[in-house]
């Protein structure tokens, strides 16, 4: 009898997860391998990668990392490479890789700005870049991790905001110039996630509680929650779906800035 690995909705396919050792990127990667996918794990932190790695081959899925940082075209480019030989392919590219922190855009220094957008949104187009021929041959699908700070104004928030908002944008064209190459390219946009360290900055403590309340569907999302949106997008039910951008949030965004200004005393 097949395991849940080999029969899935992924079988044989060949993924790789930027970001993929914490957060919202390693339950994705967990996801996928529990779809049948062959998961790259990469970022900056060999022993983060390495101990979502073991969870999943420990559970029977097929994991390998490769430390690099997203902001470095020339490692990317090997991680892709080295994917696409490991596994045969490169059907599934997901970028979770992200760097956030609050900050007031009066104290925030341009080397602070200058970051995020190099992680989140640089780094985003690195990975895409150089995987253009792994997934033309594959003609395979791009998943991009951005944020309801791209179009909800949100304090101590404009660097984050500027590169979630710049991901959005950079999907759709991606999406226009691809499609005919046979890749998809969607993001995701995910509101507050129980468990994540972008939460735990945003609404610490007692705010937390507060958030949560004005939350419509009156509760945070999980992470299971969001890998289940990325196996949509990336399976044959989403097969032709690209430019779009999937906004995952429990309403949060339907009441604007307000929450958070709330939470600040602002």
């Amino acid at each position: 009898m097949k395991s849940v690995f080999q029969s899935g909705l992924l079988a044989g396919k060949g993924a790789l997860v930027t970001g993929g050792g914490s957060g919202i990127g390693a339950g994705l990667a967990k996801r996928l391998a529990e779809q049948g996918a062959k998961v790259m794990l990469i970022g900056r932190t060999q022993e983060k990668l390495d101990t979502i790695a073991k969870e999943i081959t420990e559970a029977g899925g097929v994991a390998k990392t490769f430390a690099c940082d997203v902001r470095k075209y020339d490692l990317v480019e090997k991680a892709i490479a080295e994917t696409a030989s490991s596994f045969g392919s490169l059907d599934v590219l997901v970028n979770s890789a992200a760097g956030n922190f609050l900050s007031p855009a009066a104290t925030l220094s341009a080397n602070g700005f200058r970051a995020v957008i190099d992680i989140d949104l640089c780094g985003t187009f690195n990975a895409s870049r150089a995987a253009f021929e792994a997934l033309s041959a594959s003609r395979g699908s791009i998943v991009n991790i951005t944020a309801t700070q791209a179009h909800v104004a949100t304090p101590l928030q404009c660097h984050a905001g500027a590169a979630k908002a710049g991901i959005e944008k950079l999907t759709r064209d991606l999406a226009l110039e691809w499609g005919r190459f046979g890749i998809r390219v969607n993001a995701i946009a995910p509101g507050p996630i129980e468990g994540t360290e972008g939460m735990s900055r945003l609404a610490p403590g007692d705010a937390e509680s507060s958030l949560k309340k004005r939350v419509p569907l009156g509760r945070y999302g999980t992470i299971f929650e969001i890998a289940e949106s990325l196996t949509y997008l990336v399976s044959p039910a989403g097969a032709y779906i690209t430019g779009a951008t999937l906004l995952i949030d429990g309403g949060t965004s339907l009441l604007g800035p307000g929450p958070f200004l709330d939470m600040m005393g602002m």
